[in-house]
């Protein structure tokens, strides 16, 4: 199986950019379709953004589409977040999720079965 670590996040001002990292061990990486997914304190944990195995495909919310960019670097078993733009309501702890059999679009918590610790993104207004 495989194990997923994120990193990158911290404390940002509102318009800034960050870029997350996802990094995978253990197991081919490719053969993973994976998805971002963030969860703000008493919230649900909701999807964010999301990519196919070879990386051609991606698909986002609509909360964050058109400022956030995923992407992935199979040789590198890394896949990426570029968070532009951000807002306060972007604070979140942002955790990438892996799963091998599934298709896209895949933008539901079920439909992952690999998660990494999460990594957090705090954004002051």
């Amino acid at each position: 199986q495989v194990q997923l670590v994120e990193s990158g996040g911290g404390l940002v001002q509102a318009g800034d950019s960050l870029r997350l990292s996802c990094a995978a061990s253990g197991h081919i990486f490719s053969i993973y379709l994976v998805g971002w997914f963030r969860q703000a304190p008493g919230k649900e944990r909701e999807f964010v953004a999301g990519i196919n195995r070879g990386g051609s495909s991606t698909y986002y919310a609509d909360s964050v589409k058109g400022r956030f960019t995923i992407s992935r670097d199979n040789l590198k078993n890394t896949v990426y977040l570029r968070l532009n733009s951000l807002k306060p309501e972007d604070t979140a702890v942002y955790y990438c999720a892996a799963d091998r059999t599934g298709s896209v679009p895949a933008s539901s918590r079920n439909s992952y079965e690999f998660w990494g610790q999460g990594t957090q993104v705090i954004v002051s207004s």
